[in-house]
């Protein structure tokens, strides 16, 4: 049991961990958003961040 215990505790923690970092991103298309994808590699870039930064931070 005591395992079993652990084992979700170690699930929650890590979800809780997840959604913390992934609300700390920028929204799409914002100044902040734009810098950051201005600093990232941009042969990292998805087709989505490319477009998006197209439409948003180029036009």
């Amino acid at each position: 049991m005591v395992s079993l215990a652990k084992s979700c505790m170690a699930v929650v923690c890590a979800a809780l961990t997840a959604a913390t970092l992934m609300a700390c991103s920028p929204d799409v298309g914002s100044k902040e958003w734009c810098e950051d994808m201005k600093q990232k590699d941009k042969g990292q870039w998805t087709g989505n961040e490319a477009k998006a930064f197209a439409k948003n931070c180029v036009f």
